[in-house]
């Protein structure tokens, strides 16, 4: 399990790192002012509730998936990495910086591809002029690459520029490699001046990259002591007023050296140092975070920048499902990816910890806590504990401070996010839940009291809408053994579940408070989802209706209806990502425009099936796969401002199309096997959309 946990503590360290960047990253914050504000930064500068992700934690956790979706089985290619581009993103909205037309090199990237223009081209300097090329994007969004590659720092930076080429060409090329070398190469303990050397063996000796490398090497030789002379340096001979743009590589490649030679290797100091130089603070605290966290392991992340963090982070792909990102699970899924380019067989241990189409957490990887929260943090805490597990060692101990009478502290997982709990949205996360009613819940408990009358542990659910919370499970008398807690998740009635948890309370008396620990592991949430929608209990919120993700179109709540009206092509998505069979109704009122429909088994923006109207007097079944065609169809007279009950049956490869009751369409195909579902209106126009049953 070595590896997994050295991954795991990259990913930990890049997120320490940007959530410390990320509050002074902003032009207006001078290494001077930040000195000026916090003195010298030993802390986060800012609390969180919960982080949400900018393009620098977007980047890793996306678009390694190149790799599982497209290039299974044979080598990456730059294109793979666009169509994930593509598949992930919604237009002018999350992931990526989406600052405009030849401002921002992505978003401009973005654009030559939508018209056509091919990786790596599409980030060229040939297409788009060497100085929009070489921004910085081309070192932020590669850390993944380096962690699937151990101590193979060549293949890191091969895969890595090939990532970094969708968008980047030149010196922001060898950016990527240079950083995906050097995280590669700290797998092996070693000082950070050899790692850096391995970092420069992957890039042209005579690129202004490695010239400011060398740079930044050769004061540090001779001033070793004061990091603030080095920022003073480059401000003086590699700043920004020479590297134009909006935030050029050059420069911010000068402080992530400077940071990991007088940071010393040491974890916390170095992204401490590189946030106090000001310029891309995020990006560069999280690219030399992702390179230390991997070179000094968990033991290296100091507990004040780990606790905060607490394994979850929110992101900001068209799937609101993956964007509840358990950063564990995520080390699993990475360290799973290593294996398979090794051609090795992962542990069992590992394989058997990693559930991709389930919510599973064990508890094994080390400090782990998978976003649990207690609603009580005065009377329960909350952390990990390796000294008992169910199976396997590692565990949530939830220790109780002598409840009594009416306390009750609830600790659960959050399934859902809402816009209250996080401090900001610069990058437009969505949300689809992670629980729904029809799955079953199942978790292990076991206590260790000390004092008090028994402790009762009763299994719930807490609704987004109206708030309440609902026991789904007789009380249980907390026990010495494991025992299992299980329950399936009732019908919500069209809310959306936000928290699953334990509601934890005692009938002890104040003259004999409970004080002991109950310990949590093996917690599961599987099965095929059945539940409704009721669009009266959705809202706005970060651009969306709730739970979808638009892509395209303004999409609104009125009447208790989602509306829709568009210019152009629009899809709307939600759901369990994972969802395999499915049956999906809804009614539709087309108002203007001949293509609308559902989606389903939807993978993102560019994979998915569709079934509908796709024109005047048809309906048919079709798929899109980086490009939509009709696999059948049939006529249909249907009419403008007309309701319809579509009705969508899709099981194993059988997909069947019902309106108003009776089946008009059906055919066959295996390209998909899983995904989310939603809404397409292919041309644009208007449609209102009523309330969806799933499963049902």
């Amino acid at each position: 399990m070595n590896y997994v946990v050295k991954v795991y503590a990259g990913i930990l360290a890049m997120n320490a790192g940007i959530r410390l960047g990320a509050p002074v990253e902003p032009v207006e914050w001078t290494p001077e002012i930040i000195q000026d504000v916090y003195g010298d930064v030993t802390k986060y500068v800012k609390d969180y509730t919960v982080f949400s992700a900018d393009d620098d934690a977007n980047g890793p956790i996306f678009f390694i998936r190149a790799v599982t979706d497209l290039a299974k089985n044979r080598p990456l290619q730059s294109q793979d990495v666009a169509k994930t581009w593509l598949n992930y993103m919604r237009e002018g909205l999350g992931i990526i910086w989406w600052g405009g037309d030849r401002i921002s090199t992505e978003h401009t990237a973005y654009l030559n591809l939508k018209k056509g223009i091919p990786a790596p081209q599409s980030g060229s300097i040939a297409v788009n002029g060497q100085l929009l090329a070489e921004q910085i994007g081309g070192q932020i969004f590669i850390d993944s690459f380096g962690w699937i590659f151990p101590n193979e720092p060549t293949q890191a930076a091969d895969y890595a520029e090939i990532a970094a080429s969708v968008s980047h060409d030149g010196n922001g090329l060898y950016g990527a490699r240079f950083i995906a070398a050097c995280i590669a190469a700290a797998f092996t303990e070693q000082p950070v001046r050899d790692i850096i050397a391995i970092g420069l063996r992957e890039i042209p000796a005579d690129s202004t990259y490695a010239k400011v490398v060398h740079a930044v090497l050769n004061f540090h030789a001779q001033h070793p002591e004061d990091f603030r002379s080095c920022r003073q340096f480059l401000e003086e001979q590699w700043g920004y007023d020479k590297y134009g743009g909006i935030c050029h590589i050059i420069p911010n490649a000068g402080v992530c050296i400077l940071a990991l030679l007088y940071g010393e290797g040491n974890t916390s100091r170095t992204i401490e140092i590189a946030t106090m130089c000001g310029w891309d603070t995020d990006c560069n605290a999280g690219s030399v975070g992702s390179i230390v966290g991997v070179l000094n392991g968990i033991e290296g992340i100091a507990p004040h920048y780990r606790e905060s963090i607490n394994d979850a982070i929110v992101a900001s792909s068209i799937s609101g499902y993956l964007n509840n990102v358990d950063l564990p699970t995520f080390a699993k899924q990475v360290a799973l990816i290593g294996y398979q380019l090794a051609n090795e067989q992962a542990p069992q241990q590992l394989r058997d910890s990693y559930k991709e189409q389930d919510i599973y957490f064990d508890f094994t990887l080390p400090g782990s806590t998978h976003g649990f929260r207690t609603s009580y943090p005065f009377k329960t805490f909350l952390k990990h504990t390796d000294e008992v597990g169910y199976e396997n060692p590692g565990a949530l101990e939830i220790f109780l401070d002598r409840l009594y009478g009416h306390d009750q502290s609830h600790v659960y997982y959050r399934t859902f996010y809402r816009r209250k709990q996080l401090m900001d949205e610069k990058y437009e996360p969505n949300f689809s839940a992670t629980a729904y009613s029809g799955q079953r819940v199942s978790m292990k408990v076991m206590a260790e009291q000390y004092y008090g009358k028994a402790i009762l542990l009763t299994p719930y659910i807490r609704l987004t809408h109206s708030k309440q919370a609902i026991l789904t499970g007789s009380a249980v008398i907390a026990s010495s053994d494991w025992q299992t807690i299980e329950f399936t998740i009732p019908d919500t009635d069209g809310d959306i579940v936000e928290e699953v948890g334990i509601k934890i309370q005692t009938h002890s008396p104040a003259t004999f408070r409970a004080f002991g620990k109950i310990f949590l592991d093996e917690f599961l949430i599987t099965g095929t989802p059945s539940y409704t929608i009721d669009f009266a209990k959705q809202v706005m919120e970060f651009k969306c209706v709730t739970p979808f993700a638009h892509h395209r179109g303004q999409w609104t709540l009125k009447n208790d209806q989602l509306q829709m009206e568009s210019d152009t092509d629009c899809i709307s998505v939600t759901g369990h990502y994972y969802m395999k069979q499915s049956i999906i109704e809804s009614t539709i009122i087309p108002a203007a425009g001949y293509q609308h429909g559902l989606i389903f088994r939807a993978e993102g923006a560019e994979r998915y099936y569709f079934a509908g109207f796709i024109d005047k007097q048809t309906v048919a079944i079709g798929l899109n796969n980086s490009g939509r065609k009709v696999l059948v169809s049939a006529k249909y007279d249907w009419h403008l401002n007309t309701p319809y009950d579509l009705k969508v049956v899709c099981i194993d490869e059988r997909i069947t199309v019902f309106v108003n009751g009776k089946e008009v369409v059906s055919t066959t195909d295996a390209t998909y096997t899983h995904g989310m579902w939603g809404y397409y209106a292919f041309e644009g126009g208007k449609c209102a959309y009523k309330a969806s049953k799933i499963n049902q």
